[in-house]
């Protein structure tokens, strides 16, 4: 599947934060218990690199997820990056989010994938989805990218979307 582009006025440039959900997004939004009850999850090696970029290029990157689990605890600090989890609500944690670290909803990138995030992509300047989303995501994404949600969306976002050599950043 080809992805959705509505809106080509986006650049990395007007972008002071990119938000990101977990599951779905950085995840396959699988879940994997083994017989002792013990969760796992999936995530894209792709992505990696892009977080690096990204850190590079100065740009404020967050999980917020509803979910609270050890693993993205974890790969949250290999990433170098903030996670919020736990969250009940969002919109009012993203908005605390702005506040505290003082950037513009306006200029906020947020990647979601069910209807827990239908608000919060609202209430940001660009909202983009995995190709897999929940339909009415779909439907308020400016961007629907080719990938699936763990297939490496983040990396995605900067080599197609923002047009980004993380090759000319990184190395």
């Amino acid at each position: 599947m080809k992805g959705k582009i509505i809106n080509m006025n986006i650049s990395i440039d007007k972008i002071d934060a990119i938000i990101l959900d977990c599951d779905g997004v950085l995840t396959n939004n699988l879940v994997y218990l083994d017989q002792n009850g013990k969760e796992t999850v999936s995530f894209s090696r792709a992505d990696g690199l892009a977080f690096d970029a990204l850190r590079k290029l100065g740009k404020l990157t967050y999980i917020l997820s509803t979910e609270l689990n050890p693993v993205v605890s974890a790969r949250a600090q290999k990433l170098k990056i903030t996670a919020l989890q736990g969250v009940t609500n969002k919109v009012s944690s993203l908005k605390e989010l702005a506040f505290k670290d003082k950037f513009d909803l306006q200029n906020t990138l947020y990647v979601g994938n069910d209807l827990n995030d239908y608000h919060v992509m609202k209430l940001c300047g660009f909202a983009l989805c995995p190709s897999d989303a929940h339909q009415d995501i779909k439907d308020i994404s400016s961007i629907i990218l080719k990938k699936k949600g763990g297939e490496g969306v983040v990396r995605e976002v900067l080599e197609d979307i923002f047009e980004i050599d993380i090759l000319q950043i990184l190395f």
